[in-house]
């Protein structure tokens, strides 16, 4: 009697039809790379969660005396036992530098292109929606920000404004919106004309409500693969950007700010630019093989 209730519920699991998520996350875990990718993103999250809370709890104590504090007695010390990245050239511990500097490459990486996402998505839906002149003229506008590289745009703009966290952030988002708009309204040109949009017009629902309960859940999927992707690419641009000295300034330890310095003493130290650009690349890397396992696990073509 239990062996052909558990057969029945079985079989109950089998026919169950799973959803489009489920689906996903099905597929998602198949990809051994992508999920590896999820792993060091968790384990640099909760670096850079934990080094906000030691400062929280310490009051700054280990960030200025072991990550500021200057000993000019360890500059440019190798990699030891008491300081397995070595130390800098003002002597301070390069493990804790980078580790300090998780945060700043992070969550500024994430708030840009998350801004981005935020303000591009709705242009390029309404540009997609409603087509015609408002096509015309949003799409122009876009494609003048598209024809300026990133780099460049971003430099113009903290020029501009001055070197901030803030304007860092707005430069970085300005240079990612059109992105966001052109994959925006290529999702909804394809489904403004479907059955379904026609039904929710039949049956009262304003231009709000179309966009916003039917159009959008279409257009976020394409859009939060391009996040996952955009926040490689905004990690190494807020790392340019602070190699320039247009980003986080010294002494905040920024990982393209320590490897601003670290050109200088390449030949005499070589940990100092090898550690932060070896987690430079982590990062970046897991970012992009996170966004290549969600464009295959939310693309339609590839499931079974």
């Amino acid at each position: 009697m239990i062996n052909m209730f558990s057969r029945k519920i079985g079989k109950e699991r089998l026919n169950r039809v799973r959803s489009p998520l489920e689906q996903a996350a099905s597929q998602f875990k198949k990809n051994k790379m992508a999920v590896i990718g999820l792993v060091i993103i968790i384990v640099l999250f909760a670096v850079a969660f934990f080094t906000i809370i030691i400062d929280f709890v310490t009051n700054d104590y280990i960030y200025n005396n072991y990550v500021i504090n200057q000993n000019l007695v360890l500059r440019l010390a190798p990699p030891s036992a008491s300081h397995i990245f070595g130390c800098d050239e003002f002597g301070r511990d390069l493990f804790m530098r980078i580790l300090w500097g998780t945060k700043y490459s992070l969550f500024i990486g994430i708030g840009a292109i998350l801004l981005a996402m935020f303000i591009g998505m709705p242009i390029g839906m309404v540009a997609g929606y409603y087509g015609g002149r408002t096509d015309n003229v949003i799409m122009r506008l876009m494609d003048v920000i598209l024809a300026v590289p990133s780099m460049l745009l971003a430099m113009a703009i903290i020029a501009a404004l001055g070197t901030s966290t803030v304007n860092l952030l707005i430069a970085m988002s300005v240079a990612n919106i059109a992105r966001f708009s052109r994959i925006a309204r290529a999702s909804v040109m394809t489904v403004k004309d479907n059955e379904f949009i026609e039904a929710a017009r039949a049956i009262g629902a304003n231009d709000m409500e179309i966009l916003v309960k039917y159009i959008f859940p279409n257009a976020f999927s394409p859009n939060l693969v391009q996040f996952t992707l955009g926040i490689g690419n905004s990690i190494l641009l807020v790392a340019g950007l602070s190699y320039l000295g247009l980003g986080v300034q010294p002494p905040s330890p920024e990982w393209g700010a320590i490897l601003t310095t670290a050109k200088t003493y390449m030949r005499d130290a070589w940990h100092i630019s090898v550690f932060p650009g070896m987690f430079l690349v982590i990062s970046v890397v897991a970012f992009n093989m996170l966004g290549d396992g969600l464009r295959d696990a939310m693309d339609p073509k590839l499931k079974k």
